[in-house]
């Protein structure tokens, strides 16, 4: 049996972020994953921001990731072909009493090495966005804080790794974990995998892994924030991500832009046990609205056009848990905000102890440039020409609100690391993400799956194994 020398289990950012870092290293490497595709878990439902830095506890694990990641990702935005815009923020402070605790996240931002950190008056932080509140009376402004595609950002981080060399394998679930002969052995529902290293970045269940392999316990707690994504009519009422001064469950109900020109509303924060929940509440909806409101003033809740949820994974010591936590066992755990901006130094940090460990040579055939699927309507005329004249499917527009050809979705389907799914197209390519909310254009993708893998129209999925969209139809007696 082959015998990797390292096994990442999870294909989340933080999993597909060590997985780039690994290849830049001689070696064998595996990336498993129980879901069908990358960024199935805590990666798909966030707040898509860069964060600065400022909010984290000095000296800490998240300080110092958040802070490196931050800085990294004016790089890798260009070598990974992602977007990524440098935006700003604005913690906004809604009374006098807040004042004082907003002079320590700018202490604290600075002690952390944040640059681009200043302190305004309530009436200086309307001149920057008009649209907040009366009762907004003071606000940090970080300069440094952005926002990224978070399907975009794992996908390449992913795709990148499977380039050059790491292997993937999905649908698999770790089910066990034992040491043996100076070897883990990673027990999986498709059999048994060797490995001389093991990366635990599970998520939600980074603590059922680590408990497994370690005699120190880990406990990981999934806290739940619900979301409402506007249309990109709403997408300029605010420019800058305004935050909420946080409070102990994080940085409470943010308005912030997206960088494909939406308006983003959340989250909530509530902790939960089940780590498979996944549905919004009435509840939890009606507090985005109520609460965004108390910083910005008229968000217009009425061109809502989805809402969903997503679950961070929450340590009971507040901190990322980064390192070797057994011989041979390497944890990425409590990964919560700000895990996506802190991903790619995660990846980095971790790739080097275990290439340290191991006495891996470094991979001088490591290409750090990855190309995503083309976006043809993003394209100069004359160029989406020529790219239509020599193949007429990138003409074809099979999502029309946010104008998707049948091109771009074959390159989805047949790239490295290839959908399979509806969302795993729409993930690549944004097909079913616009205004419509896939009410037109899913026929026609999951035709085009049909036809491109072979599949019946009964075997296609939205995103899980469980969540089949045509049933068979059950044959009566005598037919």
């Amino acid at each position: 049996m082959k015998i990797y020398d390292a096994v990442v289990i999870g294909a989340g950012v933080a999993g597909c972020a060590v997985a780039r870092e690994l290849s830049r290293y001689k070696g064998s490497f595996l990336v498993v994953e129980r879901a069908l595709d990358v960024c199935e878990g805590t990666s798909k439902a966030n707040s898509a921001i860069i964060h600065a830095g400022f909010d984290a506890e000095p000296g800490t694990m998240k300080a110092r990731m958040n802070v490196k990641g931050n800085k990294m990702m004016d790089k890798l935005s260009e070598e990974m072909d992602i977007p990524f815009k440098r935006i700003g923020a604005l913690v906004v402070c809604l009374s006098e009493d807040g004042l004082p605790r907003l002079r320590e996240l700018y202490d604290r931002g600075i002690e952390n090495g944040v640059g681009g950190l200043s302190l305004l008056s309530g009436d200086e932080a309307r001149v920057l966005e008009p649209n907040l509140t009366d009762e907004v009376c003071g606000a940090l402004l970080a300069e440094t804080s952005g926002i990224v595609c978070p399907f975009e950002l794992t996908l390449g981080l992913g795709e990148s790794a499977a380039k050059n060399g790491v292997e993937f394998r999905f649908d698999t679930k770790v089910t066990g974990l034992r040491r043996e002969g100076g070897c883990w052995t990673a027990a999986t529902d498709k059999g048994d995998l060797l490995a001389r290293t093991v990366v635990n970045a599970a998520g939600v269940y980074a603590g059922e892994l680590h408990n497994m392999a370690c005699e120190s316990k880990l406990r990981i707690t999934p806290r739940k924030g619900e979301y409402c994504l506007l249309d990109r009519t709403a997408g300029g009422h605010v420019s800058h991500t305004v935050f909420q001064l946080p409070g102990k469950l994080g940085k409470g109900v943010l308005v912030s832009p997206t960088v494909h020109g939406n308006l983003l509303v959340g989250p909530t924060a509530a902790d939960v046990e089940d780590p498979e929940t996944a549905a919004t509440t009435a509840e939890g909806l009606r507090e985005v609205a109520e609460k965004s409101a108390w910083a910005v003033k008229n968000v217009p809740m009425r061109q809502v056009i989805t809402s969903f949820m997503g679950l961070r994974a929450h340590e009971d010591g507040d901190d990322f848990i980064l390192g070797e936590s057994a011989e041979g066992f390497f944890d990425a755990a409590g990964i919560e905000s700000p895990g996506l901006t802190s991903a790619p130094a995660i990846g980095e940090y971790l790739a080097r102890l275990i290439a340290e460990k191991l006495g891996l040579p470094v991979n001088d055939s490591f290409d750090p440039i990855r190309k995503g699927v083309p976006k043809v309507a993003e394209m100069p005329a004359e160029e989406r020409a020529e790219l239509i004249r020599r193949d007429p499917r990138y003409g074809s527009i099979i999502c029309r609100c946010e104008e998707v050809s049948e091109g771009e979705i074959l390159d989805a389907v047949h790239g490295v690391l290839g959908a399979k799914t509806l969302d795993g197209v729409k993930r690549r390519t944004r097909a079913g993400m616009g205004r419509c909310q896939a009410g037109f254009c899913s026929p026609r993708v999951m035709e085009i799956l049909s036809r491109e893998l072979s599949l019946e129209l009964t075997d296609i999925r939205k995103s899980g194994k469980d969540s089949q969209i045509v049933l068979g139809r059950t044959r009566k007696e005598g037919e």
